[in-house]
């Protein structure tokens, strides 16, 4: 798999590939990262790659040129076979947000291309002829794309086998098939006490049925507290059980 990254500031992705669990996925091999600075592919003695915006407004846009040939090298170092092309995605405001259902779909490709933009965007004419995916982290404005790339990075990464310790962990992260896409429940760990606050008492049972029914109530009120839509789904899907139904009446009750 790999992933061949266009920016501006190349120079933030080094720690980001040298830290935390995920890294192990850098150096394997398992996800390749490749880093492109479009100035490298710009004209002049400044490398220009930005310039005002026609109409006048503030700030300024990403020109298509300098982008054009970035992209056109990184097709050459590929090496990849006509209509096999790995998909360019740009980090969009306008783009579909990103979730769980998106990131298990990158995670079983084989790459992609991610445009970091930056300023006031990317020259419409460039998105129009290259772009083949747009993607949003949510409904908020960040400063550029790499945060964004970053995220999806790491999102890719902790699903590869032999990233994480155990590779069966994701399997109970939030959104995921495996918990019906409700949120995680909560999680405790030593000491069992601690300010004057235990812990559950069927997690300290071990008894695997009642952890286990505890753990699927608390993912039901958890969600259902903070993210009703997801339960809604989940119900939708025929996925919440008459058991599950007769908890959460019996908490709406208590409110």
């Amino acid at each position: 798999m790999r992933f061949d990254v266009i920016t501006l500031f190349p120079e933030l992705f080094a720690p980001f590939l040298a830290c935390g669990v995920t890294r192990r996925a850098y150096a394997s091999g398992q996800v390749q990262v490749h880093l492109w600075n479009p100035r490298d592919h710009a004209e002049g003695n400044y490398r220009r790659v930005d310039d005002r915006p026609f109409g006048g407004g503030p700030g300024m846009v990403m020109m298509a040129e300098p982008l054009a040939r970035c992209l056109a090298a990184i097709r050459a170092d590929r090496a990849e076979a006509e209509g096999a092309q790995a998909p360019l995605v740009l980090f969009s405001p306008v783009g579909r947000r990103l979730d769980h259902a998106a990131v298990q779909g990158w995670s079983a490709g084989v790459g992609a291309v991610l445009l970091c933009g930056r300023y006031e965007g990317v020259d419409q004419r460039f998105i129009d002829a290259h772009v083949d995916v747009q993607v949003s982290l949510g409904d908020f404005v960040l400063s550029g794309g790499e945060i964004a790339a970053m995220a999806l990075l790491d999102a890719v990464a902790r699903l590869q086998p032999g990233v994480l310790h155990d590779d069966d962990s994701h399997q109970l992260d939030s959104f995921n098939p495996a918990l019906d896409g409700l949120l995680d429940c909560p999680h405790y760990t030593r000491p069992e006490q601690w300010q004057g606050l235990g812990v559950p008492a069927p997690l300290l049972s071990g008894h695997h049925a009642q952890i286990e029914r505890w753990r699927r109530d608390q993912r039901l009120l958890v969600t259902a507290r903070h993210r009703p839509d997801l339960l809604e789904a989940a119900r939708a899907r025929g996925q919440i059980t008459r058991a599950d139904e007769d908890l959460l009446a019996r908490s709406r009750a208590l409110l």
